[in-house]
């Protein structure tokens, strides 16, 4: 491959945590009834209003947010909207994502729009609550293409973007304080929790609106205001923390510090919006490396690696790696030294025949369409149906379909949420389509098939990349962007799942340090 990973990689979650994250603080794990009780009370106090954001990466302007709350007799309206100009792969990448949350006077969702733009093929979704143990899911990919999935709940959940709201809402913020709320992550379409502590609380001056000055053509910011607000900060298992921001008395976000540094801060409208607006008009589509979020996110290693490697031992230091899927068949930990094998002819033997040797086993649950991997879609079957033939060795299938994928999509870098049929039909991607794609149609051939994502090298550092795993004799990593069946020791496998395991991979990418002490 004569290609980098960086070209073919794809952040797409930087896209969706940046606009959750720094609306709502995205977070994960356990369960806290008490505080969800408190706020069917509470939620007679909302009132309406609306914030403005200016989107920055590293001090730099690159986009425009909003969050506005309308009351009614009946409910509550919030909608949240996000339209940033994201530096990846030397170039600018326009992005917007909507959201649109209906709920009752007592903070009870009862249905929701999202909507995600990222350049490739737009992504609609929808839910609609049915009493508070179950949500229709509808995703679009297109007009006429629609996923229905039902997702079971234990009870009431909240939308990321609603909760600084709920925070606010409940007991008043106090420093050392935590929550627990439950939540539906749009991430990875499932039901998730977020664990809140209050760290601190500050004073800030924000200004309360914007005047235009002629001599430099732009709106400053006027009428200073003082605002209280609690820093607020969110972590998942394994302790590793998740977003931070400050977040008035109100709900409403005053500063959101992202990863990458990304960052939202109030402004008034015209201060955030028409002067950024005016910024585009000027502004080029070339990046320069020190914004590239792809080199900005790499990670560079202590020695250069000859291609299509079998072996590989690194040392892995500077992070907490609790939580993350970094043991498996073709990795050995021990201590803070990895040891990477690719997968040999003995791996390659299937312990079960096509088409329907893996159903009714424990490795069955792979086989089952998930929201965005369409398994079951007439055309993904077809095509599955086609590439396996008569053959019966999950090998010899599994094979052809990497290569077909390798063969039959075009690389381009792409940064929006990657969906199986849409992959299908557009023809292109980068290493999150090719995975999505591949691994919804070994499922419809009848192979167990997951998505993995880590780090890949190449050319002397280590670049985010998605890949397949299919299940044989076990777990064999293989990879339809680069066409290696299997993937060699250079994958660097840290989660398995979709996007919303994938989003926590930002996390290591400042702190991780890799050392390359030996490679065959």
């Amino acid at each position: 491959m004569t290609e980098k990973p960086k070209r073919r990689a794809v952040l797409a979650s930087v896209v969706i945590g940046m606009w959750l994250g720094g609306l709502a603080f995205l977070g994960k794990k356990e369960l806290f009834r008490p505080h969800m009780d408190k706020l069917a009370d509470a939620g007679l106090r909302v009132a309406p209003g609306a914030s403005y954001f200016a989107v920055l990466q590293q001090g730099q302007q690159i986009g425009f947010a909003s969050s506005t709350i309308d009351t009614t007799d009946g409910g509550i309206d919030v909608h949240d909207y996000l339209v940033a100009d994201i530096p990846v792969g030397g170039r600018i990448h326009r992005a917007t994502a909507r959201t649109e949350v209906n709920l009752t006077r007592k903070l009870r969702v009862t249905q929701f729009k999202m909507q995600i733009d990222a350049g490739l093929v737009p992504i609609d979704a929808s839910g609609q609550m049915v009493g508070d143990t179950l949500l229709l899911l509808v995703v679009r990919t297109s007009p006429t293409q629609a996923d229905t999935h039902h997702v079971r709940l234990e009870g009431p959940v909240l939308l990321p973007t609603l909760i600084p709201l709920a925070v606010t809402l409940g007991d008043r913020p106090k420093t050392g304080g935590k929550v627990t709320l439950p939540m539906f992550d749009p991430i990875a379409m499932a039901p998730r929790n977020v664990r809140i502590t209050v760290q601190a609380e500050s004073v800030f001056v924000v200004p309360d609106s914007s005047v235009f000055d002629p001599a430099r053509s732009r709106w400053m910011g006027a009428r200073p205001d003082t605002v209280r607000a609690w820093r607020i900060s969110t972590d998942s298992t394994g302790g590793r923390t998740g977003f931070t921001g400050w977040v008035d008395e109100s709900g409403r976000i005053v500063l959101a510090t992202q990863l990458l540094g990304m960052s939202l801060e109030r402004r008034p409208y015209e201060v955030a919006f028409e002067n950024w607006k005016a910024d585009v008009a000027k502004r080029g589509t070339e990046v320069s490396p020190d914004r590239d979020i792809y080199e900005t996110t790499a990670i560079a290693a202590n020695k250069r690696l000859r291609t299509n490697i079998s072996a590989l031992r690194l040392r892995l230091t500077g992070a907490d790696l609790s939580g993350f899927d970094v043991k498996g068949f073709r990795q050995r930990l021990r201590g803070d030294t990895l040891t990477i094998t690719r997968e040999g002819p003995e791996a390659l033997k299937a312990t079960y025949q096509l088409p329907d040797g893996a159903k009714g086993t424990m490795m069955g649950l792979f086989l089952d369409p998930e929201p965005l991997l369409e398994t079951r879609n007439p055309d993904i079957v077809l095509l599955a149906h086609r590439l396996r033939g008569s053959d019966t060795d999950p090998r010899i299938v599994a094979q052809r379909i990497n290569k077909w994928v390798y063969d039959s999509l075009q690389k381009s870098i792409t940064i929006g949420v990657p969906s199986a049929v849409a992959t299908l039909r557009a023809r292109k991607g980068d290493c999150n389509e090719h995975t999505q794609l591949a691994v919804a149609l070994m499922r419809a051939a009848g192979i167990p098939a997951r998505v993995a994502a880590g780090l890949a090298y190449l050319d002397g550092k280590f670049y985010y990349h998605a890949w397949p795993e299919v299940w044989l004799e076990r777990w064999v990593a293989v990879d339809p962007t680069f066409g290696q069946f299997p993937a060699d020791a250079a994958h660097l496998r840290l989660t398995v799942g979709g996007l919303g395991r994938q989003a926590d991979l930002l996390r290591l990418m400042g702190p991780l340090k890799i050392d390359v002490l030996a490679d065959k």
